[in-house]
């Protein structure tokens, strides 16, 4: 049976950013009411002179947002643009998918934000050079990428003697 939600019936606490420059309001994660198995999905509510996460894309999930009312600015890799009521914004994996939203208007910017369930996903910030391990939301910040090797050269000293030939 579908499962239908009415964005001005559900409740949308305001998150607990402690930077005032991130102020939304969220519905509860609708994944969880109809135990989805492979999307993420919940409703925004962007508040004016606000940005939505931090600059940022995914390595392992791709996002959908479709936007119910008012008008805020996209910022993707190689511009900005206006986006509205009706607009459907697909970020695929990767930096090509990069982006972070700013409402610019008086009024709230919702919209729905739609993405792909995977097991683990490392998100990264190009302006602040982290990456955050999800779900486990383990945030880390990468000095440098390095070869996969680096810092494995003293690999036998981690193991037993006895065990090594």
């Amino acid at each position: 049976m579908p499962s239908i939600f009415k964005s001005a019936e559900l409740e949308m606490p305001p998150n607990r950013s402690p930077l005032p420059n991130f102020s939304w309001n969220a519905s509860p994660l609708l994944e969880d009411i109809v135990q989805s198995k492979y999307l993420h999905f919940d409703i925004k509510s962007l508040n004016p002179d606000s940005f939505s996460y931090p600059y940022h894309f995914h390595r392992n999930a791709e996002e959908l947002f479709i936007v119910l009312s008012g008008e805020a600015t996209l910022r993707a890799p190689e511009s900005h643009r206006k986006i509205t009521r009706g607009d459907l914004i697909f970020f695929e994996e990767g930096p090509a998918g990069a982006h972070q939203v700013y409402n610019h208007s008086d009024e709230p910017f919702i919209y729905v934000d739609t993405r792909t369930r995977a097991n683990v996903d490392v998100c990264e910030y190009p302006d602040s050079g982290k990456i955050n391990i999800l779900p486990a939301m383990d945030i880390i910040e990468k000095p440098a990428k390095v070869p996969y090797y680096s810092g494995e050269d003293q690999v036998r000293d981690n193991w037993p003697p006895d065990l090594l030939k």
